[in-house]
């Protein structure tokens, strides 16, 4: 059973379409009790940092949380939003973040001659890095589907599992232990996503 953080942000129903095609038993759920014993935890999200850090501290979530992803280490993948409010801060508000990896999040900046827009929006390919189990059988040709105007900067290059250009080179995915977390949506990425996500359900005890 795969648990869906309900903190009040981000397209949960679509995350759980795609997880039910794949054929996996899924929750969505605010519970801080269920949250606390989960056995896969995603953390999605869509919209502001400052935002959803304070609906975590309003419905008393980090604790429950940090009991799984700590106490029981417990295989937890961030999307999108999720994956930033993993790091120490964000430019995007004042609120300090969850602070479980070590790395900030940063405004896209581009000159105004580059002519690249903001949000990045669209389909995208990577360049996995460090052996990432959650691309594992993934083919060459893979793409995933992003929105976002904010990327993750990680202190530790041995903790980037995928790097995606876009004006320049950013994190598109990162992985600590039992931590991994993720830019793009692979609930919007077809059948790319759906092999992710197998990957994300494969690899933690059921």
């Amino acid at each position: 059973m795969t648990l869906i953080v309900d903190y009040k942000m981000g397209n949960l129903g679509s995350i759980k379409n795609m997880l039910r095609k794949i054929g996996e038993d899924v929750e969505i759920t605010s519970d801080p009790i269920r949250v606390a014993r989960a056995e896969r935890l995603i953390l999605p999200g869509v919209g502001r940092f400052d935002r959803a850090m304070e609906n975590l501290r309003q419905l008393e979530l980090r604790p429950a949380l940090e009991a799984a992803v700590f106490g029981r280490l417990v295989p937890t993948l961030g999307i999108c939003l999720g994956m930033q409010l993993m790091t120490r801060r964000s430019e995007e508000g004042d609120v300090e973040g969850l602070s479980w990896m070590p790395g900030d999040v940063k405004r896209f900046r581009f000159p105004s001659d580059e002519k690249l827009t903001v949000p990045h929006m669209g389909w995208n390919d990577l360049k996995v890095k460090n052996d990432s189990p959650l691309f594992r059988g993934l083919e060459g040709d893979s793409r995933f589907y992003f929105v976002h105007s904010y990327y993750v900067s990680i202190d530790d290059p041995a903790q980037i599992s995928a790097e995606t250009e876009y004006g320049h080179s950013f994190v598109s995915a990162f992985r600590r232990g039992n931590l991994q977390g993720v830019q793009f949506h692979p609930e919007k990425s077809h059948r790319f996503g759906q092999a992710l996500l197998r990957n994300f359900i494969g690899g933690a005890p059921r």
